[in-house]
């Protein structure tokens, strides 16, 4: 596709870029993991600054309680309970045409991670979900590819770049602890401001145009802030020798056995099941067959169902988000029982 490059002028001014960084982003592709509030403002950020290729993935619909943070996002996105990956792709393609967006609606497990990766220049943390990094620092450095953290919760943020070819430290080195703890605070427990995620977004998203474009000037320590008491400082990281991941290659997290499982959502009070295998679902005959015992709509991306107990989210590939569960037990008991085994 013919570039017009007059429409990054203001960026290709700027002697660290120039044309030739602008040419270098045009030719690079990369991926972001999550489109809530972080990816959200990486995305944007990056299709502003013309990047190529931006593959855009998570699991999620848009809701109205995103909109206060979550900003690709508007109020028909949320009516429409629109996957977030599609909500984020359509604006996206009416602020820079020129570009490839590339919407992809899927669960980010050990199993699809590295498909899901693959061709890319660089890999962008929007989740909010440690399970999901150490996956995804597992899948990045195993294929010498690299990957931006970024964190935000209440008013505190924080960002890292993870760089394999260096035989710099990875996030397990950072934090050697992620994943341990089945209790942890959360933006719906303790809450977070748009503005953090912004600002640790923007950092992310600066650190990925040095990283694409060559610079010298990435920055190789942690950095975190907290724009309410506004305290800011640097962390520096010291590769672990005994590091499971980066010094001895052992990628235990791609290395989980196949099989159906269950996830709790972080702030949803809902429970995502996921099934074994590939699943097509067939959203017409499953509302034939729940509309007599409750409401159901659907579009072409997710099937929504509620009765007096239950509200389901059912999409395309079989995976389900179910709210008010009780538990992961009860969750897989309700998707058998309504959508079957």
């Amino acid at each position: 596709m013919m570039q017009n490059l007059n429409r990054y002028s203001r960026q290709m001014v700027f002697y660290e870029i120039g044309q030739k960084g602008q040419e270098r982003l045009l030719a690079s592709k990369v991926a972001v993991i999550g489109v809530g509030a972080l990816g959200t403002a990486i995305s944007n950020l990056l299709c502003r600054a013309g990047v190529g290729h931006i593959k855009l993935v998570d699991r999620d619909y848009v809701e109205l309680s995103n909109l206060q943070r979550q900003t690709l996002f508007n109020e028909e996105d949320a009516k429409n309970s629109l996957p977030k990956a599609v909500a984020a792709a359509n604006h996206l393609r009416q602020i820079n045409s020129s570009i490839m967006i590339e919407p992809v609606v899927t669960d980010v497990n050990p199993w699809n991670i590295e498909s899901l990766i693959e061709g890319c220049d660089l890999v962008l943390d929007g989740t909010d979900n440690m399970g999901i990094r150490l996956i995804i620092n597992d899948a990045c450095l195993k294929l010498r590819m690299p990957w931006i953290y970024g964190g935000a919760i209440t008013t505190t943020g924080m960002s890292m770049n993870i760089l394999p070819e260096e035989e710099a430290p990875c996030f397990r080195c950072a934090f050697p602890n992620a994943g341990l703890h089945a209790s942890h605070d959360t933006c719906s427990t303790v809450g977070v401001l748009g503005m953090t995620t912004h600002i640790v977004a923007s950092y992310q998203a600066t650190e990925a145009l040095k990283i694409l474009t060559g610079s010298e000037d990435i920055r190789r320590n942690l950095i975190y802030m907290d724009i309410w008491s506004n305290a800011m400082g640097y962390r520096d990281i010291k590769k672990n020798p005994d590091c499971p991941t980066c010094s001895h290659h052992e990628f235990t997290f791609l290395s989980q056995p196949r099989t159906s499982y269950t996830t709790s959502l972080c702030g949803k009070d809902a429970v995502q099941v996921i099934p074994f295998g590939e699943t097509s679902i067939d959203f017409s005959s499953i509302a034939k067959k729940l509309s007599p015992i409750g409401t159901v709509k659907f579009n072409k991306f997710m099937l929504s169902f509620s009765d007096s107990r239950v509200e389901i989210n059912l999409f395309t590939d079989g995976r389900a988000i179910i709210k008010h569960a009780k538990d992961e037990n009860a969750a897989k008991s309700i998707y058998s029982e309504y959508i079957g085994s």
